[in-house]
């Protein structure tokens, strides 16, 4: 049995559209003005038990939406879901006690209790033992260094520190499944390693599925071997992280160290887009089937001391795919309009 299975689920959404003016207004009182947007169109995947997947898409891609129906708090207007053997939206009680949904601007501590009170309250609700939930909470704040914080009041906390201990709350009844939607915002670079270190020690010491969602590729590339990509509500990637750059990456890097750098730019003319031009060092973006007769002609040209020969970079690809204005093609074969 799949721990996550998604049957062409959509989600469209009604929303009022205000006339601008008092007139408009006066019109609006009699016939109002309704616009439909489609969050989520037709989205199928399936997670299985144990993995950690990355959810990837630009603002307003669909999903936080679709996490949101996986965790049962929006019914599709569209389609089915079997989430850990359930129908997510008819919250069986059994259903709740074995996932967790952390949403990364929303709280679920109690800001006016110290961390330790907060945890304990989250704990009960569970049905945690409490000598369980101290044990857990005791091994949670040791691996996320937060442990010398639980008497500290959660709003005196640091966004960091409140994150850990969201996350912390999360897991204290050991969810089989982890819906995470970006769990390391507004982190600095350091917290954001505990976090992603935290999750990748703790999917696999107890086998938790996690669906991550993350606009920081570090995250994904971290903990991530299969990703997801959706945009306009479509999902029009499902594969390993490594595909996207043998799918999507046109190009490859290429870096030249030579005394004589830089070079003179007539003379880097026709080999290929130039990133930078330096003492020492000359930089280039090419095409991959450009790549072996472009560094031929380096070599013969000039006195090279090195040659690197790197793919995009991850994030710059994903940056690519989400800002391009070509199509991009969705699992059905349509082509997917791309924002400008």
């Amino acid at each position: 049995m799949h721990a996550v299975e998604a049957l062409n689920l959509t989600r469209v959404f009604r929303t009022r559209r205000k006339r601008p003016g008092l007139r408009g207004a006066l019109r609006d009182l009699v016939q109002a003005r309704v616009e439909t947007v489609t969050a989520v169109r037709e989205v199928s995947f399936t997670v299985e038990a144990g993995e950690l997947v990355g959810f990837l898409g630009p603002n307003g891609a669909g999903k936080t939406t679709t996490l949101k129906m996986l965790a049962g708090l929006l019914h599709p207007t569209t389609g089915t879901a079997r989430v850990l053997g359930y129908v997510p939206w008819e919250r069986a009680d059994a259903f709740r006690r074995q996932f967790a949904l952390l949403l990364g601007q929303k709280n679920q501590l109690w800001w006016d209790l110290p961390a330790r009170e907060s945890l304990e309250l989250n704990a009960r609700i569970y049905g945690v033992p409490p000598d369980e939930w101290r044990r857990r909470v005791d091994e949670l704040t040791g691996l996320l260094e937060v442990r010398d914080k639980l008497g500290v009041m959660v709003r005196e906390l640091s966004l960091g520190e409140r994150m850990k201990f969201e996350l912390i709350a999360a897991l204290l009844h050991r969810p089989r499944l982890l819906l995470l939607d970006e769990p390391t915002i507004g982190l600095d670079v350091v917290s954001q390693k505990i976090v992603r270190d935290f999750l990748r020690a703790h999917n696999a010491r107890h086998g938790t599925t996690i669906l991550l969602t993350s606009h920081y590729l570090a995250d994904i590339e971290a903990l991530c071997r299969r990703v997801l990509i959706i945009d306009h509500g479509r999902l029009f990637f499902d594969g390993p992280l490594a595909d996207i750059l043998g799918r999507f990456a046109d190009h490859k890097l290429v870096t030249v160290h030579s005394p004589a750098a830089p070079f003179p730019p007539a003379r880097l003319v026709g080999l290929g887009e130039v990133l930078e031009n330096a003492a020492g060092r000359v930089r280039l973006r090419l095409r991959r089937d450009q790549v072996v007769a472009t560094c031929k002609r380096l070599l013969e040209a000039f006195p090279v001391q090195d040659l690197d020969i790197e793919e995009v970079p991850i994030e710059d690809v994903i940056h690519r795919l989400f800002t391009r204005g070509t199509a991009a093609p969705s699992p059905s074969g349509e082509q997917v309009p791309r924002r400008e």
